[in-house]
């Protein structure tokens, strides 16, 4: 029974980090700020939402660990807490793209992405 605990606590975990990744903002956002720290401004330079959508944003982001902020002055930098999620992130963007690709050629049990997907 202990084990089927645990494994009903790791399957609730990966499906909230799951539901935290699942805004097309989120992981641009995410990117955004892999090599580095960024501000508000900067952010908004990048992707394209309002300012009060990319606060709520960053708000959750940083609320649930991922990302890390400081002040300096009047500005809000925004910097990667968590490494991992980052990597996740990039390994799962990057399948997608190529899967993507009309010229990559993967067996459908292989796909990450249903058939019509594309």
């Amino acid at each position: 029974m202990e084990a089927r605990n645990t494994e009903d606590k790791v399957f609730e975990s990966v499906a909230e980090l799951f539901s935290l990744l699942s805004t097309p903002i989120r992981l641009k956002i995410i990117s955004a700020v892999c090599h580095g720290e960024k501000n508000v401004s900067e952010l908004l330079g990048e992707i394209d939402t309002t300012q009060p959508n990319m606060s709520q944003h960053l708000s959750t982001l940083y609320r649930s660990g991922v990302l890390s902020k400081r002040r300096e002055g009047t500005q809000i930098y925004y910097k990667l807490q968590s490494d991992r999620v980052a990597a996740l992130c990039r390994a799962v963007c990057t399948q997608v793209a190529i899967e993507m690709d009309p010229d990559t050629e993967i067996d459908a049990k292989e796909r990450l992405m249903p058939a019509g997907a594309r």
